[in-house]
C-alpha cells in the first residue's frame, strides 16, 4: 500500500508540472549519436571436408548459438514437386536422426531449455541450435545429428504434407494475402520458380525418396557454412567441432547458381481478383526492384521512404489523412542479395475508393519522379533508414549473422561500412534521379483484390488493360473416392451393392425408419492424434432432410461455425462471418452425403449409383463426384468401415471405422469413430448426446451468430 501510495503521489506530481509548463515539441528533443558498428573479431578456420568454421567468443550471457547456412532453397524445386525443400526443411529436424525421434528430441531438448531448428527459404537452408552454456555438448551432439544424419520418419511426412496441404486450401482465405501472393507471381512470371506457389498436386507427388535425395545433393560440408557465438573459449570449441564434423565425409558436385529473373516474364496492366465476402480492396501495384550490390540502392532505399516508409510519407499523408481513403499504406524498394527484389506500393483502401486510390498512389509516385523532394524529407528519410539498419547489428550475435550472410553470398566484409557512407551522402537530385529512371509506371502490374460491385467507377477507367485473375485453388488429379473395381456411373444400382446396402439399411432399423427421421442432432467430442496437434473439439451438428447442414465447434482459440444449404452459406470464426468459400461449401456438400438416414437408402435415389466392390464392400457416389466406399459387418450387417477422399479435401485417403452402435427412435447410429488418414490414426470421436426428429427449421440452422 505504501508504494502505491508513493506512486500515485508521483504521478500527481508530475501531471500537476506537466499541467503548469508549455508542452514540449518532440522536435525539441536532443539524442546522442549512434554508436559506431564494431565488426568484432571472429576466429576462422576450415576443416579436410571443406566445413567453413567462424567462431565468436561473448562471455555476456551463459549462452551458446549456433547456425549453419546451407547453398540451397526453393529455387531447386522441380515444376512438379514445388514444395519439396520447404518440406525436406521441416522434415530434417521433425523427422528425427538414426538414433532419436523428433519426438524424442523434443522432450529431450525442452527439458534443458534448449532448441535445434531446421527450415528451408528460397536461397537457403539452416540448421541451429541454442542452449545454456553447461548443456552445450549435449546439444551439440544433437545439432551434429539433426544435420548430418536426419531420418526422415514417413509419419512426419505425412504430417507436414497434411499440414501443407490445408495452408494450400487457407490462402484464399486473406485478401491482403492474395494480393501480395498473385502480385510476386506476376512480376516474376510463371516460368520461374520465383513465381513457383504450392499446389495439392505438387505437395502429393513428394515421395519420402524426393526428400532423401534433396538433403543428399545440397547438405554436404563443403555447401556449409558454420557460425557459432556464445560463452566458450574459441580454441575448446574448435577442438570439438573438429572431432564431431571432421568425419563427415559426404560429397557432392559444386551446387549451381540460382536461376536468373527474366524482366520479359512480367504482366504489366490491372489485374482484379473478385472476392465478394470483404468490404475493402487489397491493392499491390509496382514491377521488379533491384539487388543490395547497386550502386543506386542507397538513394532508392532513401526515395521510397520519403514515398511510403511511415507516418511521415507522402503516401500516407496524401491518401490515407488528407483524402481518407486507405486503412493502410506503404511502399519499398525491395533489394535482395542475389536477385532483384519488388518495388512495390501496397494498400487497403475502402472498396468505393478503390479507383481514386490508384489515381491518388499514381500522382505520388508521379511528383516524385518529376520534382526535388525538399530538404527536411531528405534528412529525415536519410535518418531512418540508417537508424533502422543499425539494429541488424546491435548484439554480437546479430553481427556474426549479418558477416556470416554476408560471406554467404559473396558481400565484403565491410558492405555495411559502404551502405552506410552512401546513405550519408544522398542527394536530392540523387533521390529525383533513382525515382526518374527506376520508377516506371508503364511497367507497373496492379493486382485489385475485392468487390468490384462496389467500387463505384469501374477500374477501366485508369486507361489500362484490366484481366480478371483466377486465383482457383486447383483440385488434385485424383479420384474422388477409391478405385472402384469396374467404373461406376450414375444410375440404377448394381444388383449384389444393392442387396448388401439393403442389408445395411435393415441393419440400421430398416428403410422405413430411416426414411423417417427429418432432422437430427448430435453433440459429439473429438480427440485429435497428438502427432495431429492433439487437440479436443466439441463438435455439434445440426442437418434437415431438406438438405440444410449447420456445424459448430468449440476449439481452443474460440468458436467456428459453419452452414449451408447446398448451394451457399455462410462461416463464422472469432475474426468474424463472412459467405462460405466455394472448397468449405464442398465439404459440407460431402457431409451431408455421408449422413447415415440418405446415405444407407441410396439405392432409392436416381441421382446415386450403388456398386459392388467385392468382400463386403460397397461404393456409393452422385453425379457431383462425392463417393464413399462402405464395408459391411458379417456378424451384425451393420457398417463397420467407411473410405473416402473428401472432395476438395487436403488429408488425402481418409479411413472411420465405427463402433458402439446405439438405437435411438428405432434408428441405429455408431456412437464411437476412429478416423485415420493416410494409414495414420488421425483422431477418436465419441458422441454424447443424438436427437432425432426435434422440429429443426432451416431457418434455425440458417441463424448467423
Amino acid at each position: 500500500m505504501k508504494t502505491l501510495l508513493t506512486f500515485f503521489l508521483c504521478l500527481g506530481a508530475a501531471l500537476a508540472q506537466s499541467q503548469s509548463a508549455p508542452p514540449a515539441s518532440y522536435k525539441s528533443l536532443k539524442y546522442p549519436p549512434l554508436r559506431e558498428i564494431q565488426i568484432p573479431k571472429v576466429e576462422e578456420s576450415t576443416l579436410p571436408n571443406g566445413l567453413r568454421i567462424y567462431l565468436l567468443e561473448n562471455h555476456e550471457l551463459p549462452l551458446v548459438r549456433g547456425l549453419a547456412l546451407v547453398r540451397t532453397g526453393n529455387l531447386f524445386d522441380p515444376a512438379d514437386k514445388v514444395g519439396l525443400a520447404g518440406i525436406t526443411g521441416a522434415l530434417i529436424r521433425s523427422g528425427g536422426t538414426t538414433s532419436k525421434t523428433g519426438d524424442d528430441l523434443d522432450e529431450e531438448l525442452e527439458n534443458i531449455a534448449a532448441s535445434v531448428e531446421s527450415a528451408i527459404g528460397e536461397s537457403y537452408g539452416s540448421v541451429s541450435f541454442s542452449t545454456l552454456k553447461e548443456r552445450t555438448d549435449e546439444v551439440l551432439g544433437s545439432f551434429h545429428d539433426v544435420l548430418t544424419s536426419p531420418a526422415f520418419r514417413q509419419e512426419k511426412l505425412d504430417l507436414i504434407k497434411t499440414q501443407t496441404r490445408g495452408g494450400i486450401a487457407r490462402r484464399n482465405d486473406d485478401a491482403h494475402g492474395i494480393s501480395q501472393r498473385e502480385f510476386a507471381a506476376l512480376v516474376y512470371g510463371p516460368k520461374t520458380p520465383y513465381g513457383w506457389q504450392d499446389e495439392y498436386a505438387t505437395i502429393d507427388a513428394i515421395k519420402r525418396d524426393d526428400v532423401v535425395a534433396f538433403y543428399k545433393r545440397y547438405f554436404f560440408p563443403a555447401n556449409i557454412i558454420l557460425a557459432i557465438q556464445g560463452d566458450f573459449s574459441a580454441p575448446d570449441m574448435k577442438a570439438k567441432i573438429e572431432k564431431l564434423f571432421g568425419s563427415w565425409n559426404a560429397t557432392q558436385p559444386p551446387v549451381p547458381m540460382f536461376p536468373p529473373v527474366d524482366p520479359k516474364l512480367a504482366a504489366p496492366g490491372i489485374h482484379l481478383v473478385t472476392k465478394t465476402d470483404v468490404t475493402q480492396t487489397s491493392l499491390v501495384l509496382g514491377h521488379l526492384g533491384g539487388d543490395l550490390r547497386s550502386k543506386d540502392y542507397p538513394a532508392l532505399e532513401v526515395m521510397s521512404d520519403i514515398l511510403g516508409g511511415g507516418f511521415q510519407s507522402r503516401l500516407f499523408e496524401k491518401v490515407r489523412t488528407q483524402l481518407g481513403y486507405a486503412y493502410e499504406i506503404s511502399a519499398s524498394w525491395g533489394a535482395d542479395y542475389d536477385h532483384p527484389g519488388l518495388f512495390e506500393v501496397a494498400c487497403s483502401t475502402k472498396s468505393a475508393s478503390t479507383v481514386g486510390t490508384l489515381k491518388a498512389i499514381n500522382a505520388e509516385i508521379e511528383r516524385i519522379r518529376t520534382t526535388e523532394v525538399a530538404a527536411d524529407e531528405l534528412e529525415s528519410a536519410k535518418q531512418t533508414v540508417v537508424n533502422g539498419f543499425i539494429f541488424n547489428f546491435d548484439t554480437p550475435s546479430k553481427t556474426l549473422n549479418r558477416l556470416l550472410t554476408y560471406r554467404y553470398y559473396g558481400y565484403p566484409d565491410d558492405f555495411i561500412f559502404q551502405y552506410q557512407k552512401a546513405i550519408q551522402q544522398v542527394t536530392r537530385a540523387d533521390v529525383l534521379r533513382v525515382a526518374k529512371q527506376y520508377l516506371d509506371p508503364s511497367k507497373f502490374v496492379i493486382v485489385a483484390v475485392g468487390n468490384p460491385k462496389d467500387f463505384g467507377t469501374p477500374l477501366s477507367a485508369l486507361g489500362l488493360p484490366v484481366s480478371d485473375l483466377d486465383v482457383t485453388i486447383p483440385q488434385p488429379k485424383r479420384a474422388s473416392a477409391p478405385p472402384a473395381a469396374t467404373p461406376a456411373v450414375a444410375g440404377p444400382a448394381q444388383p449384389k451393392g444393392a442387396a448388401l446396402l439393403a442389408k445395411m439399411a435393415q441393419a440400421a432399423g430398416g428403410e422405413a425408419k430411416l426414411a423417417a427421421v427429418k432432422d437430427l442432432a448430435l453433440k459429439e467430442e473429438l480427440v485429435m492424434d497428438a502427432t495431429a496437434g492433439g487437440l479436443k473439439v466439441a463438435q455439434t451438428v445440426m442437418w434437415t432432410s431438406s438438405g440444410h447442414y449447420r456445424e459448430e465447434n468449440i476449439l481452443p482459440f474460440g468458436k467456428v461455425m459453419t452452414y449451408s444449404d447446398g448451394k451457399s452459406g455462410w462461416l463464422s470464426s472469432p475474426q468474424g462471418t463472412a459467405a462460405i468459400p466455394e472448397a468449405e461449401r464442398k465439404q459440407v456438400d460431402f457431409e451431408i452425403f455421408r449422413m447415415w438416414f440418405p446415405l444407407l437408402l441410396s439405392g432409392n435415389d436416381p441421382n446415386r449409383t450403388v456398386s459392388d466392390e467385392a468382400n463386403g464392400a460397397i461404393r456409393i457416389s452422385d453425379k457431383s463426384g462425392n463417393a464413399v466406399v462402405l464395408t459391411i459387418n458379417p456378424d451384425s450387417a451393420l457398417p463397420v468401415k467407411a473410405r473416402y477422399f473428401e472432395a476438395g479435401s487436403t488429408v488425402g485417403d481418409v479411413t472411420e471405422t465405427y463402433t458402439d452402435w446405439r438405437e435411438t427412435d428405432g434408428v441405429k447410429l455408431p456412437w464411437k469413430t476412429t478416423i485415420e488418414q493416410n494409414g495414420k490414426h488421425f483422431a477418436d470421436v465419441k458422441v454424447s448426446a443424438v436427437k432425432l426428429n426435434g422440429g429443426l427449421a432451416p431457418d434455425q440452422l440458417a441463424k448467423k451468430p
